[in-house]
């Protein structure tokens, strides 16, 4: 049914559907990893402390709910299962990871569906943000990356964990001495799940000339990069809220000068030193660090180095 679906859309991508192909394609790009961290980033440093930690904190979780998913099914990529499956643009050769469940729609279901899960928003807002739910859902089946099971995998799994992260955050507050324990539980999960699919066994399925057709262990990067992410975003949260304590209640220039500045700063760290820390330590263990100190400088040494510069700006 699902390989039906897709050379289904397949077909009216390919004819009376072109003219969509290049508004989903932008709607998926709303789920990239990189995008989903950035529009976190900036409200967390500029805009709601508090809700950009919550949307981390449930990213994190998503991300490492994703992973362990994702090395527990091993399921492949549509085009590999049927060879009658065209992916639109170059995705046979940039998807990562395995298929199940989508991590495109569990990024969109935190970032968007978290927001709409928010009581305090604006209804037509959060009305708004699920429609983009659906929409980055729709567009990886419609472009032929994910299978429909995959996406309503990925968009019920991802909205529960927010649900349950909204709680999670609403007790946190309550008890705010206990943040500690959440931070443990949380880093010895993300542990367990790195150990997890490092050690596990993977498919070994060969083509009609011998060679493998899917890496399982290159498969499992998703996972320690959600290791990385959570295990960084727990510490530096905690990090953050013992001895740093920002706030967003500032200027709109101070938060503008916040937002450029931090993802200068991202991007340098990102592209720069992580792709350093990938060559000097390569494997598992060095994509672990690099998603660990972007997710560290988003959570903690930015807004640790934001509130230094501007405490000394006003002392001036």
């Amino acid at each position: 049914m699902d390989m039906d679906i897709l050379l289904f859309l397949q077909e009216f991508r390919n004819g009376a559907g072109a003219f969509l192909t290049d508004f989903l394609s932008k709607m998926t790009f709303l789920g990239e990893l990189n995008s989903a961290l950035v529009i976190m980033a900036v409200l967390y440093w500029s805009v709601s402390k508090e809700l950009g930690a919550y949307l981390l904190m449930g990213w994190s979780g998503n991300r490492l709910v994703n992973g362990a998913l994702k090395v527990t099914f091993c399921a492949y990529r549509p085009w590999i299962r049927d060879a009658r499956i065209l992916p639109y643009g170059n995705s046979m050769t940039t998807a990562t990871g395995y298929s199940f469940p989508s991590g495109h729609t569990m990024n969109a279901a935190t970032v968007f569906g978290g927001g709409a899960l928010r009581r305090d928003l604006p209804r037509p807002l959060r009305i708004a943000l699920g429609v983009i739910v659906a929409l980055v859902a729709f567009s990886r089946i419609y472009l032929g990356v994910h299978t429909p099971q995959d996406v309503l995998v990925g968009t019920a799994a991802g909205m529960l964990v927010m649900a349950l992260i909204l709680r999670l955050m609403q007790w946190i507050a309550a008890h705010p001495e206990k943040d500690v324990l959440v931070v443990c539980v949380g880093t010895a999960l993300g542990i367990a799940i790195a150990f997890y699919a490092r050690l596990k066994g993977y498919p070994e399925d060969y083509d009609t000339e011998g060679r493998l057709i899917v890496d399982g262990v290159k498969m499992a990067n998703d996972t320690f990069k959600g290791v990385g992410y959570c295990v960084a975003f727990l510490i530096g949260w905690l990090l953050e809220h013992r001895f740093v304590g920002f706030s967003t209640e500032v200027p709109l220039a101070q938060k503008l000068t916040r937002a450029v500045v931090g993802l200068l700063g991202y991007y340098a760290v990102s592209l720069i030193l992580g792709a350093l820390l990938k060559v000097w330590l390569p494997g598992p263990a060095g994509t672990t660090l690099s998603c660990f100190l972007q997710m560290f400088y988003v959570a903690f040494l930015f807004p640790l180095c934001a509130k230094q510069m501007e405490r000394r700006r006003a002392a001036a």
